[in-house]
């Protein structure tokens, strides 16, 4: 028996391959709906719900089972997995996608979210069909998106959609700098969004109701290259200006989860993301993880890369070989007069 935490892409390629290798697999995800950061983080105009929906079908054709609204940590630990609920290993594929912030005045007001709540409340909560929905959602008529990573142009370019007059990028490096992809720089200048570069905001400020009513930022330049190689943003004394917006979304990265860590004798590194060897073993024996939880923020192929790897590492843990595995894809018995399990071509003749 397997049990997976999480939905998104390395739980669901993990999963797979086990069940694939037969196995009786169960995913448990936090939220209403499975598919983690592929139902929640990407705009639905980028990953069309559909898709998610075909994978995950073809996830319980294979007999994997889903369990929504399980928040492991809180109703169960990792521990109790392995110790009373009778798994043979477990993968935590969680994801980071705890907010970060940068600590300036005004971050208490309202109107300040993090990119990653603003998608989840349209993606997943209805928050684009209010009344509809049950979640609503206060967007402004002036958005301000700080950062400047392709999380931030999902932000903008949802904000757009959902009927902001005004979006602004607040970015403290240049164009050369951002870490975005070029091509969704270039989609979310075609679609209007103005680009404030060498640029940092210092203050929120607020209407004296508790709401956003503007920010005011300072002007950068970049001096000598720090240590991720790219040249360090200087502030520059006197140059502060304003701009009004109503609503600020920070997208300058995420953390790990703590529930996973607070709640688990999982090691940790100094980020709080979850150490793992090259099969992606943790220090507790039988338990795997793979994803954004080891790694930090990256992308779904790598994702469903490390739930492939530690898929293997949990075969070979639990002593199953690639030829045990019981589900094969279905296929013809030959190909072109060939039997497609053939091995050694030498011995192919074609007509």
């Amino acid at each position: 028996r397997i049990g997976v935490v999480g939905s998104g892409p390395a739980s669901m390629a993990c999963a797979a391959d086990m069940a694939k290798a037969g196995c009786d697999v169960t995913i448990y995800e936090a939220f209403h709906k499975p598919g983690g950061v592929l139902r929640y983080g990407i705009p639905e105009f980028r990953l069309p719900n559909y898709v998610i929906d075909a994978e995950l079908s073809n996830l319980t054709k294979l007999g994997i089972k889903i369990e929504c609204n399980v928040l492991v940590g809180r109703l169960f630990t990792i521990e109790q997995m392995v110790e009373e609920m009778g798994y043979d290993a477990v993968f935590v594929g969680t994801g980071a996608g705890y907010p970060r912030f940068m600590g300036i005045p005004g971050e208490s007001l309202n109107g300040v979210l993090s990119a990653n709540e603003l998608l989840t409340r349209v993606n997943l909560m209805g928050a684009k069909d209010f009344p509809n929905q049950d979640t609503p959602l206060h967007l402004g008529k002036h958005v301000a998106v700080i950062g400047s990573g392709n999380t931030a142009m999902d932000a903008m370019r949802v904000s757009l959609r959902m009927g902001a007059e005004k979006v602004y990028c607040v970015y403290r490096r240049t164009r050369a700098e951002s870490p975005a992809r070029v091509e969704e720089i270039h989609h979310a200048e075609e679609e209007g969004v103005e680009f404030h570069w060498l640029t940092a905001p210092v203050e929120i400020l607020g209407d004296g109701k508790g709401n956003v009513r503007a920010m005011r930022n300072i002007r950068m330049e970049l001096g000598e290259p720090d240590s991720s190689g790219r040249r360090r943003p200087i502030p520059l004394d006197g140059s502060e200006y304003e701009f009004e917006a109503d609503m600020i979304v920070y997208a300058i990265g995420t953390n790990a989860n703590p529930i996973i860590g607070q709640t688990s004798k999982l090691k940790l590194n100094k980020w709080g993301y979850i150490e793992a060897d090259d099969k992606l073993a943790t220090s507790m024996a039988g338990v795997y993880a793979g994803g954004d939880i080891v790694t930090g923020g990256a992308t779904v192929i790598l994702a469903m890369g490390a739930g492939r790897t530690a898929a293997a590492g949990m075969k070979e843990y639990l002593g199953i070989r690639d030829s045990d595995r019981v589900y094969q894809q279905p296929r013809g018995d030959r190909m072109f007069g060939i039997d497609p399990n053939e091995k050694n071509f030498s011995r192919v003749r074609l007509a």
